[in-house]
């Protein structure tokens, strides 16, 4: 499966839908190695049933090569199928104002408009060839995920999707979140210098973390309410909830505890389980 589309329309959270659900993933792959990458991988000892490569503007080079990359890859037995991910240039103005993201074409001096206008323009191509077109300006973290589960004979979604989210209060609260969790209360890994650049996905914060009584006393007592109230929200008529943690930065507190819960969730038993780091991702 190739993902590619418009940046900001959700193609990093196909790919990690689709990591979750058993595909070998590689994103950011320049269209002319796919055929070799191809090659490599289903050679190799592991050969993956399932596999998925992102392309889009950052690859790089000619795109109009896409349609004879593609029919490379179909000669070795594959059959490549191209999903792209749209939304309207509102949105994703909009999507670049609330992360404050770079645009991958900012670093050529254009305003966010005009970038967004060169990048349309450049993924025609892929866009005209592609299998599925998924518009995602009204879709939400959680229900483009299970577009990406249904739409695409993966399966069915489970009956409650869990989203842990981390974010920085300086730049507000996530206004979709259902708990919010302040972790401003805990040590930071921010005045230790060896972990300022860090993350909270890194495993020298994590033990930082993990020595101190009071995160474990935290976390342990989110667990607990997550594994009493989780379950008595699960309904045919819910199918999603978001659990945020925030911190000054968004950069090692609250992501180490998104990570952590959702961890602890998978080891629970739920099925459809998702991070996302807004100020990291």
């Amino acid at each position: 499966m190739i993902v590619s589309g418009m940046s900001g329309s959700g193609k990093s959270v196909a790919l990690n839908t689709l990591e979750d659900l058993g595909f070998y993933c590689v994103d950011n792959l320049p269209a002319d190695l796919l055929p070799e990458f191809v090659r490599r991988v289903t050679r190799g000892e592991m050969q993956p049933e399932k596999l998925a490569v992102g392309l889009d503007v950052r690859s790089g080079g000619d795109l109009n090569i896409i349609p004879d990359v593609l029919s490379e890859v179909g000669g070795l037995g594959l059959d490549p199928k191209l999903i792209f991910f749209d939304a309207e240039d509102d949105v994703l103005l909009r999507r670049y104002a609330d992360t404050r993201r770079r645009h991958p074409l900012s670093h050529l001096g254009l305003a966010l408009a005009d970038a967004i206008g060169l990048e349309r323009q450049a993924l025609k191509p892929l866009r005209q060839i592609a299998d599925v077109v998924l518009d995602t300006s009204h879709l939400n973290v959680h229900k483009l995920r299970r577009v990406v589960i249904t739409e695409f004979g993966l399966g069915e979604a489970s009956s409650l999707s869990l989203l842990f989210e981390s974010f920085a209060y300086r730049r507000g609260v996530p206004p979709d979140a259902d708990f919010v969790f302040d972790a401003r209360c805990l040590p930071n890994p921010h005045w230790d210098a060896r972990l300022r650049p860090l993350s909270g996905r890194d495993k020298d914060v994590g033990d930082y973390l993990e020595s101190q009584p009071e995160v474990a006393q935290y976390a342990g007592e989110i667990e607990h309410f997550l594994d009493t109230w989780l379950p008595r929200l699960q309904s045919d008529t819910r199918s999603y909830v978001t659990v945020a943690f925030g911190c000054t930065g968004g950069r090692h507190r609250s992501v180490y505890l998104a990570e952590r819960l959702a961890r602890h969730c998978r080891e629970r038993g739920w099925a459809e389980v998702a991070v996302h780091h807004r100020e990291l991702d």
